[in-house]
């Protein structure tokens, strides 16, 4: 089985866009001024695993326009198979792309199933708002930046569930930035505060 992992540039409150999408976003490129050493060495290191892209329209559609004339810097981007969540494309000159019409929790459960590297989702808000919903995000790998944006899309929005997540790595950068990864730990878990006669 293969697994989802969300990989995320974040703000403190939780935006993920990084480009305009015709909703005048004025931020674009914002993580860009805060790397550093050791997000440089985590970026290279997601870029180096042979995986296989899970993307939205508006993300695949800015990428497919760059990766192909920068294939030195991510050749993995290349060779990997790039699933592509529209219902109103179904070709790209960017191949192996695969496009994903119709019902796309149903067709990402599917996909899945089959062989193949774990799919990594780069952007693509809105289509991670039908994977939360759907209980299909198995991982995320974050890095969350000391800044508050605002106006942006978000990586948890109204399609997000309630569910665990256990720390499976964690540093902090020289800039402050959390780099972390999570994976899917269960059911949110509740309970009663323990009240202590001495605390009455």
């Amino acid at each position: 089985m293969r697994n989802i992992i969300a990989c995320e540039f974040m703000t403190l409150d939780g935006v993920i866009q990084n480009e305009d999408e015709g909703d005048g976003f004025k931020y674009g490129g914002w993580f860009f001024g805060y790397a550093d050493e050791a997000t440089g060495a985590v970026v290279q290191e997601r870029l180096a695993k042979p995986v296989d892209l899970l993307l939205g329209r508006k993300t695949f559609a800015s990428w497919e326009t760059y990766w192909p004339t920068h294939s030195d810097f991510w050749p993995n981007c290349m060779t990997a198979t790039k699933y592509v969540a529209s219902n109103t494309r179904d070709s790209s000159d960017w191949q192996p792309t695969v496009f994903l019409g119709g019902d796309l929790a149903e067709k990402v459960r599917q996909l899945k199933q089959t062989d193949g590297p774990d799919l990594h989702v780069f952007g693509s808000a809105d289509m991670l708002q039908t994977l939360f919903k759907a209980d299909l995000v198995d991982a995320l790998e974050l890095m969350i930046f000391p800044i508050t944006l605002g106006p942006g899309k978000r990586l948890f929005q109204d399609g997000t569930i309630p569910a665990s997540f256990r720390v499976t790595e964690s540093q902090i950068s020289s800039n402050g930035i959390i780099i972390v990864n999570y994976e899917r730990d269960g059911e949110v878990k509740t309970g009663a505060p323990q009240i202590e006669e001495d605390d009455l």
